[in-house]
């Protein structure tokens, strides 16, 4: 039985390879989706889950190697090369630019599977990255001027005393727009919390340090409103 909550998608011209690597897929409880070429891959309307690519290299319309370079600046799942003619200099274009693995036909179905379950965790990794960082930006744009001075000012680690000497403004007030700002926030994940039935808590907040995949600045932030 296969889940819902990921996706791998195959690019191979051989329909065989496909409905082996489908197959192969299925059995470990993975959806796959198959194309027989990039052109396929590319136009598909694909779903927004954690995923990952298995790419055969030589394709009837494009290099796989040159696929992976145009889609490079996009959000593309990770991508585990598949070959009957690897080459040295082709394996290490692959996994310099980013490539989970380079794989040889014929491969073991444990390096396979290997390689992708490493590809999906690195796509569920980044898809937390890019919506914290979404959600930064989103309070980032609501900051008035003034805590937009503030705010590079406490993120360094200076004193409430030696930020406010900086912006020529009194102690006092740098603590005002500090406290309104955690305040904010803090109604923001109380809401959020009640709309799903539960209790806001600390690990709750944005930039708490108990959320997984929170960088060390974005720490400094957090406690930065808690003082």
């Amino acid at each position: 039985m296969t889940t819902d909550d990921h996706v791998v998608f195959v690019v191979d011209d051989d329909a065989r390879i496909r409905e082996a690597l489908s197959e192969l897929l299925e059995s470990h409880g993975i959806r796959a989706v198959t194309f027989g070429s990039a052109g396929e891959y590319v136009r598909a309307d694909k779903p927004d889950l954690p995923s990952s690519l298995i790419l055969d290299v030589e394709l009837p319309d494009i290099n796989g190697l040159d696929l992976q370079k145009q889609i490079a600046d996009g959000d593309h799942p990770p991508i585990i090369f598949v070959t009957g003619h690897g080459d040295i200099p082709s394996s290490v274009r692959a996994i310099k630019d980013g490539a989970v693995d380079f794989l040889t036909k014929p491969f073991s179905d444990d390096d396979l599977m290997r390689a992708v379950r490493t590809g999906l965790a690195q796509d569920r990794e980044a898809r937390l990255e890019r919506a914290e960082m979404t959600a930064l930006q989103e309070r980032y744009s609501v900051l008035t001027p003034r805590e937009r001075d503030v705010l590079p000012l406490v993120v360094s680690g200076l004193l409430n005393k030696q930020a406010a000497a900086e912006l020529g403004i009194s102690e006092v007030t740098l603590q005002i727009h500090r406290r309104k700002r955690a305040a904010e926030d803090g109604g923001r994940v109380a809401r959020r919390s009640r709309a799903h039935g539960g209790e806001a808590s600390d690990s709750d907040h944005p930039f708490s340090p108990r959320r997984k995949g929170v960088s060390r600045e974005q720490k400094k932030k957090y406690d930065s409103c808690r003082r």
